[in-house]
């Protein structure tokens, strides 16, 4: 894995590709669960770390080094790993980076299964969690002496504040704490948060990277020595490894995503201002509605939220829709909603120790690839007949 050339823009990154063997347009596929070694000596030479010939593909695979590749060039990192979920790369990294009696700082409204991570199973290993509001930088500073790492998702979830990621980065290094920010929400086209002095970026690859709704990944970039670490110490043993299909489609994904993000985009934004004169809409939380100075971002995606007013019956607005479906997750060609009541509500024995701290009449939105207005006519009429 190798540096971007600095001259290349992102869509040439992503469209241009001469790193893979034989000339071949696409990657191959290495659907191998092994590599066979020429010699005695050098499969010395690779357990010795001497040499970078595949060995397994729970550990390495020439196809998942091809979209590694991609990634660091992108985020602009050092290097990365391939997991085969969201979750998988952001529990390898906390439960590799922390120790039994060590304190973690975490920005409130995070993805829930983040929040569950923190709150139920880092705390089985006496890991504490402080959570903090993220648009507070006094909170942030006076949270980090004596904390092992700090968790940010720049904008979060359901309500999608942002964060100063740059005097962020600054205040964590001066506390000598690592950084971390899920960084799905504006994809590595439209924030760079490695730029600005994060540690390490993940991904859910399940949303914009994948683009199409039919793989689950994640994705870890960031300082090489940080990841080297966790080489060594711990994703080889949790064993959440990228399969070689699915690192192929994420590398397909890849070459659509800039032109994907402007259309999410500008759909997103026509409908997120609509929704905002309605008068049984009583806040839209969109960070292009109200850009603050110290964003990174350079574009919007199509995820925002919305609360409605009381007299809105949440279940029949839901029913009532057409084009948009009804489902977690985002990312993908379709449209889609997903109530916070139904989140907050989520059976099961983390239940009980979720505080979404948002309203349940929050409805999150997705806004995909389908014609503008004709969603607009069924969001509008939806909730004309709730």
């Amino acid at each position: 894995m190798g540096r971007r050339d600095s001259q290349l823009s992102d869509d040439t990154v992503l469209a241009h590709d001469q790193r893979h063997s034989k000339g071949a347009v696409a990657p191959p596929i290495y659907q191998t669960s092994l590599f066979a070694f020429e010699s005695y000596q050098s499969m010395v030479d690779r357990f010795r770390g001497t040499s970078s010939q595949p060995l397994y593909s729970r550990v390495d695979n020439p196809t998942v080094s091809v979209l590694l590749d991609k990634m660091c060039q992108l985020e602009g990192g050092e290097s990365a790993i391939a997991f085969s979920s969201g979750i998988a790369a952001i529990s390898n990294v906390i439960l590799g980076l922390v120790q039994s009696g060590d304190r973690i700082v975490c920005v409130k409204n995070v993805y829930p299964d983040t929040y569950r991570l923190l709150r139920v199973v880092c705390a089985r290993f006496g890991v504490s969690t402080n959570f903090v509001d993220g648009t507070d930088l006094t909170a942030i500073e006076e949270s980090l002496p004596g904390a092992a790492l700090l968790f940010l998702e720049s904008p979060n979830t359901w309500v999608f504040e942002e964060q100063d990621l740059a005097s962020i980065a600054r205040i964590a290094k001066a506390a000598a704490v690592t950084t971390i920010v899920d960084n799905s929400w504006a994809s590595p086209v439209f924030q760079k948060p490695l730029r600005a002095g994060i540690d390490l970026v993940v991904h859910s690859a399940s949303k914009y990277i994948s683009g199409h709704s039919d793989t689950v990944a994640g994705l870890l970039v960031g300082k090489q020595s940080i990841v080297d670490r966790l080489l060594l110490e711990t994703t080889p043993y949790f064993g959440a490894k990228l399969s070689a299909q699915e690192a192929s489609l994420l590398l397909r994904g890849l070459r659509t995503l800039p032109l994907r993000l402007q259309r999410h985009q500008e759909s997103a934004l026509i409908i997120a201002e609509r929704l905002s004169t309605l008068d049984s809409v009583t806040r839209v939380n969109h960070p292009g509605l109200k850009p603050v100075d110290y964003s990174l971002l350079q574009g919007y995606g199509g995820l925002f939220s919305f609360e409605v007013s009381d007299e809105i019956d949440i279940p029949t607005f839901c029913d009532s829709l057409s084009l948009f479906r009804l489902g977690v997750s985002w990312g993908g060609y379709e449209s889609l909603v997903m109530p916070a009541s139904v989140s907050i509500s989520q059976a099961g024995d983390f239940s009980s120790t979720v505080d979404f701290g948002v309203s349940p009449k929050l409805i999150r939105l997705f806004v995909g690839l389908e014609d503008p207005e004709e969603l607009w006519s069924d969001l509008s009429k939806a909730i004309a007949s709730a």
